[in-house]
């Protein structure tokens, strides 16, 4: 029979899940409760929160989100990062904060309803920003237009040229 506290720990968790925009999944064997600390005031300074789950309630939690990709990565001593806004930006805060932490094996991640390795965690942290993601993607697009624009300007341009030279040898 489950506890009060145990369905408050769920309740806590499905709504972290629910408003993450991803979930890093780690393993937290060897740190000590200070360093555990540390990690935790780091990351929510960035808008990422780190709890220490028991996988059977997150995998309740997961479930009732509508997440449960999560399941398949809580295995053994887990602890979850809920990042919130920019999923790069925020992977990239959650590995520099595990950096100086080297007992700490991240072992995944969800990204929606997909599941990403920690080599994947790794390449998503890796990743410019998103403003600089959609203004290059606007520069990709933009680019061939200006190419036509300066193939169609280019006829006109070359008249105007002959004009200007033949005025100048009419006027010698």
């Amino acid at each position: 029979m489950p506890t009060e506290a145990k369905r408050e720990t769920v309740a806590q968790l499905t709504e972290e899940a629910r408003s993450a925009t991803a979930m890093i999944v780690s393993e937290y064997r060897g740190l000590k409760v200070s360093e555990l600390g540390e990690i935790r005031r780091n990351l929510s300074k960035q808008n990422v929160t780190y709890h220490i789950v028991k996988n059977r309630l997150m995998k309740i939690a997961a479930r009732e989100a509508g997440a449960e990709a999560l399941a398949i990565l809580l295995e053994g001593p887990t602890a979850v990062a809920f990042l919130k806004g920019d999923e790069g930006a925020s992977a990239k805060a959650v590995l520099d904060a595990f950096r100086p932490y080297r007992v700490i094996k991240v072992t995944g991640a969800v990204l929606g309803d997909r599941v990403v390795n920690a080599d994947g965690v790794t390449r998503l942290a890796q990743l410019p920003k998103r403003d600089v993601l959609l203004a290059q993607v606007a520069g990709t697009i933009a680019a061939p237009m200006a190419s036509v624009a300066g193939l169609f300007d280019a006829p006109l341009r070359d008249v105007a040229g002959l004009i200007g030279a033949l005025a100048e040898s009419q006027s010698a």
